[in-house]
Order: structure tokens, then sequence, then C-alpha cells
């Protein structure tokens, strides 16, 4: 057996997931009814684009891998643990989004889960936080994704998200 064969191995079993996961997705749009909705584009339309697209990079994966495996790879960067830190501070961010957004609206809980989940990653790639002006900055940051988000699927789309003022617009 040769040094290669198990990253073979690995590759193959990588691509062999991202085919069955396809295929899984393919069968559960199969149970959306197909009936047409705006603009003649019914509900089960994009998890068959998904599931498409994840069953051509299945296979391409796995023949790839089966070819002689991904080419001109190279060695993964970044540390060699990870930093458990940061994780939480993302973690944070994404449970803080999932406690709160019925109580402080879609915009503010997705403004605070930017705000924890870039911390996070700042902490990750060994950058200061910037203190007092840094969350400033992350707040508007974040505030300026997640109001345009909202407005797009509660004003344009027609969407019910959670909101703290009954108009609409917060």
């Amino acid at each position: 057996m040769s040094e290669r064969a198990p990253a073979v191995l690995h590759q193959t079993l990588i691509g062999a997931g991202a085919l069955a996961i396809g295929v899984a997705m393919a069968w559960g749009a199969s149970q959306i009814p197909s009936t047409a909705g705006y603009s003649g584009v019914g509900p089960n339309f994009l998890p068959w684009v998904v599931s498409l697209a994840l069953i051509v990079c299945g296979v391409w994966l796995v023949v790839e891998a089966r070819s002689g495996g991904w080419r001109a790879m190279e060695e993964p960067s970044g540390a060699a643990h990870g930093d458990w830190a940061a994780l939480a501070w993302v973690v944070a961010g994404i449970v803080a989004v999932a406690a709160l957004i019925t109580t402080i609206g879609f915009i503010l809980a997705c403004t605070l889960c930017f705000m924890l989940a870039v911390r996070g990653l700042r902490i990750a790639e060994g950058k200061p936080h910037g203190g007092a002006n840094g969350v400033v900055i992350d707040f508007v940051t974040g505030f300026l994704v997640a109001a345009p988000a909202f407005w797009l699927f509660t004003l344009v789309l027609g969407i019910n998200l959670p909101n703290i003022t009954g108009t609409g617009w917060l």
C-alpha cells in the first residue's frame, strides 16, 4: 500500500459524502410540492438547484480522487490546533441571535451576532479587538448588513421577520 493510498481513500470519502448529501437533498426536494409560485418558480426550485450542484461536485470529487487524488494540494494553512476562545465568540453570536431574535428583533439580533462573530474571527487571526472604537465600528457594520437584509425580506419579498417597532422598518 503506497503512502498516497490513505489520502486517496479520504478524498474519495469526501466526494462520496457530498454525493450522498446531494442525493438526500434531491429526495427531500422531491417531497416538496412543485406548484408554481411567484414568477413560475415553485418552492422546490432552490432545493433542486442545491442538490444537483452537490451531486455534480460529489461526482467530480470522486472522479478526481480515483484518478490520482486532488492534484497540487498545498499544505493547509493555519494553526495545528483549533482556537477554542475564538470558536466560543462565534458560537456565542449564533446562540445570541437564536435566543434574542424574537425579543430584540431581526436587525439588532443579527447585528449582535455579527459583532460577536467578528470578535472571534479577529481573535483567531491574532488581531486586536479594537477597543470601544472597534465595538462601534462592528455595530455600525453589522447594522448596515442586517438592516437592508431585513428590509429586503419584509418590505420587498413580504416575508415576516421579527421586528421591534411593528412598522416594518426596525
